[in-house]
């Protein structure tokens, strides 16, 4: 009897929980009245149908396009790097690379004493791939005892390896594997075009991520880990070099100086290399956020946010962003081009080559508001650092005032303005996110942060996305 009654009750607890369940869904639903009061927002208006037959039948962003902000833009800078020469990373998600690179590049000009010079990417991206595999793999190996579902192993699976990256990542793999010349280690259509082949090696490094989970669920030791991995690793260099080209060991090298003189040829190792054509300490180099989301002034420090295991993670000084511009400032006017980062498809002007918040007038297409600041759109994932390029002017007004800014980019010199994007102050403190300033233009107390212990942030936090 007690059991009858312990199931009846339970019932109508179970009826009255799915009661409860359906009134509050029938309280969220779009009702019919609900229905007809949201139409009211688009009525029969003229004009409305009038905007929809503009809508429907072309661009959104041609017709958003502020027509009063369509002056010619000035296009002279009071202070820029000297610097030659636009890159192209083509249908590839390798901007951090070309920006690094292009930032150490008035070294090597002013060192060889040449018009123009590139680094080969391609040699670069190379051993980004490997070492990006072997950090997959370790976190693979580190986690081997979580259960598949656990959040960091879920988060390795989700991200083996891209063809993205940042600042720290451009020094680990110049510090390990140095650099050449492109016309060492020319692009290969690969290197161009990366979709197929980072396809085919995220696909591999999963299986084998599998693999090395089974093998430890089998004998539950991690001895035989290692040599698995070793085996698994050589499987991806094979791919990179079959897709890549193999990276040479040694070469020999000779240019023509901007005096017509050829150089001597030369037996040189990459690293033997960049100390003589570039030469300068990489990590002498600070990276700066200004996420208004998080405390200022303080360190952050992202886990498992590097190209190279036993690389260094991306730390950060989250900062007000005056001081930021401040020291980016006097790196510009000491010749100096810096690693810049920001959500460069907002308000981009593709065509003129500028960044400016007034380049398109979304709200008054739809007659409505887009009101959220810096911080909110953080917040929610409407922005974040999503491209890297190479910061090498400011325009400085007679009374001082910042006007605006110049990028040197990556997508070829026919790509905005002469390959450059022009970027107003107010574009600046908008969509800019991270800059990378050599520590000789950063003031002593800002200095003094970086003895602070890093604040962790976890592998899924929102300011890890790469830039491509």
């Amino acid at each position: 009897m007690k059991i009858i009654k312990l199931i009846f009750t339970g019932l109508i607890i179970f009826a009255m929980t799915t009661n409860v369940i359906a009134q509050d869904l029938s309280k969220g639903q779009i009702s019919e009245k609900d229905l007809m009061q949201i139409k009211k927002a688009y009525s029969n208006k003229a004009e409305y149908k009038a905007l929809t037959n503009a809508v429907t039948n072309n661009d959104i962003q041609k017709l958003a396009l502020n027509r009063e902000n369509l002056y010619e833009a000035d296009f002279y800078f009071s202070n820029k790097v000297k610097t030659s020469g636009i890159t192209n990373q083509k249908s590839s998600g390798r901007c951090w690379l070309f920006t690094g690179l292009n930032v150490i590049k008035p070294f090597a000009i002013k060192n060889l004493n040449v018009s123009n010079f590139e680094f080969s990417q391609n040699y670069c991206f190379f051993w980004d791939q490997l070492e990006k595999a072997n950090l997959f793999l370790e976190g693979i190996i580190t986690t081997i005892d979580k259960p598949i579902d656990d959040r960091k192993v879920e988060w390795f699976f989700k991200h083996p390896l891209s063809d993205g990256g940042q600042w720290t990542g451009v020094v680990d793999i110049i510090e390990k594997y140095g650099v050449v010349p492109k016309d060492v280690m020319p692009e290969s259509y690969n290197s161009d075009n990366t979709r197929m082949m980072s396809r085919l090696v995220k696909r591999k490094l999963r299986e084998d991520g599998m693999i090395l989970r089974d093998i430890y669920k089998k004998d539950n030791k991690t001895n035989k880990l290692n040599d698995k991995k070793i085996e698994m690793l050589g499987e991806v260099y094979r791919i990179l070099a079959i897709t890549l080209g193999e990276p040479p060991v040694e070469f020999s090298w000779r240019y023509k100086n901007k005096d017509g003189n050829i150089s001597e040829l030369k037996n040189y190792t990459p690293k033997s290399f960049y100390k003589e054509a570039v030469g300068i300490n990489l990590n002498d180099y600070v990276m700066f956020m200004n996420d208004p989301s998080r405390e200022l002034n303080k360190l952050f420090e992202i886990e498992y946010d590097r190209h190279i295991y036993e690389g260094n993670n991306w730390k950060f000084i989250n900062l007000p962003i005056e001081q930021i511009k401040e020291f980016a400032k006097a790196s510009i006017i000491d010749n100096e081009a810096m690693y810049f980062s920001c959500d460069v498809g907002k308000q981009l002007n593709k065509n003129k080559g500028t960044l400016d918040v007034n380049n398109y007038n979304y709200g008054e297409l739809f007659g409505v508001n887009f009101g959220m600041n810096k911080k909110q759109r953080i917040q929610t994932f409407e922005s974040g650092s999503t491209h890297g390029m190479t910061l090498i002017a400011i325009d400085i007004d007679e009374s001082g005032k910042t006007v605006k800014w110049l990028l040197e980019n990556s997508w070829g010199s026919s790509s905005g303005f002469k390959g450059k994007l022009i970027m107003t102050d107010e574009w600046f403190n908008e969509y800019m996110f991270r800059v990378v300033i050599n520590k000789k233009y950063i003031s002593e107390d800002v200095l003094k942060i970086l003895e602070q212990k890093p604040v962790m942030l976890p592998p899924w936090d929102p300011m890890f996305t790469p830039d491509e």
